[in-house]
């Protein structure tokens, strides 16, 4: 006898599209539904999007990348350091035991996708920075970049990490109204992520990749698995610990897998219906035709393929790992890991 199975598409070295966990609990949500925006939660059906409504003329997509490039110790004044690495309490002249820190890296990019021309690089930014709790953390010049200091509000490394996110997502944001602000074009802004942070932001649409948490009822989540290339869910209003509307989203997908080539597309929660859905359509005819493919990206077809080629250019421009670490450890060997003002 042998074993029936299906493989997931992605590449084993990322994590799955679908959490398998999620998709054996669909019934477990802590979020607050409402599944009757667009069809009464007991109509659900997959949605063909309407042949009248087209899609945007002009598609941004922002994303962004992050690199720590070295984890490090500050130090209040007057202490001084060896090597770079921590120092016993006992031993700082200053009193104060170090703190950690991150040196990162971060770069946010937008690429211009206008209906009728090839996808374009419209704009990028790049951000070197010191993330640390340490009220006497300042920036760090070294000979390959200079880090500047931001706070974080506590010490641990989780902590560390999200300020570099608050960081990276504050940066596609600026980096997002400077450029529409310049272009003044009538288009639609797609982040790759969720809309957290950004449902200020007129005209845009969050892009998730990967399903983490099953948020829809086992009745509404067999809508996706039934769902055909091109084909979207119901809009539904989702709340946790902030408000959004949502719909899924099938991609074209070689894979037999229920939710293969499934992505969850968030719009704001004070849009009306008409609005919407019209939306909602636009977004559903506009992303099949940009689809990855699988020979080329790992993560296909769910990482579009303007946002892979964003990323591998976005990668590029956060600059050698390797020589930005050498530097920071030269800065750090030269007695000062934390310049101090």
């Amino acid at each position: 006898m042998t074993t029936a199975f299906t493989v997931d598409p992605w590449d084993p070295g990322y994590t799955a599209a679908l959490n398998a966990e999620a998709l054996a609990e669909l019934d477990a949500t802590s979020a607050e539904l409402d599944l009757d925006v667009e069809l009464p939660a007991g109509g659900w059906r997959p949605v063909t999007p309407d042949p009248g409504t087209a899609p945007p003329e002009v598609l941004l997509i922002a994303d962004g990348v992050r690199r720590i490039d070295a984890r490090l110790w500050t130090y209040a004044p007057g202490d001084a350091a060896t090597g770079g690495g921590p120092m016993p309490q006992d031993a700082a002249s200053g009193g104060g035991a170090p703190v950690p820190g991150i040196a990162a890296s971060c770069a946010a990019g937008i690429v211009r996708c206008a209906r009728g021309a090839p996808a374009r690089l419209a704009a990028v930014e790049v951000s070197h920075a010191l993330f640390s709790a340490s009220p006497h953390a300042a920036d760090i010049t070294t000979t390959a970049a200079r880090y500047r200091a931001r706070r974080a509000p506590r010490p641990g490394m989780d902590d560390l990490i999200l300020a570099l996110q608050s960081h990276l997502t504050q940066l596609e944001v600026d980096l997002a109204i400077r450029h529409r602000a310049e272009s003044a074009e009538d288009d639609l802004l797609l982040v790759d992520g969720p809309l957290r942070g950004r449902t200020h932001l007129p005209r845009t649409v969050g892009y998730i990749k990967t399903h983490h948490t099953a948020y829809l009822p086992s009745p509404q989540a067999a809508t996706v698995s039934r769902l055909e290339p091109g084909q979207r869910t119901p809009i539904f209003l989702m709340g946790t610990s902030w408000r959004r509307h949502a719909w899924y989203v099938r991609l074209p997908a070689p894979s037999g897998l229920p939710w293969s080539g499934v992505v969850r597309c968030e719009a704001s929660a004070d849009l009306g219906l008409d609005t919407l859905v019209s939306l909602a359509d636009s977004v559903t005819h506009a992303l099949p035709p940009l689809a990855g493919v699988d020979y080329k990206d790992p993560r296909a077809p769910q990482n579009l393929v303007p946002i892979g080629g964003l990323e591998r250019l976005l990668r590029h421009r956060l600059g050698d790992a390797r020589l930005l670490y050498r530097a920071l450890r030269a800065a750090a060997r030269q007695g000062r890991p934390v310049p101090v003002r």
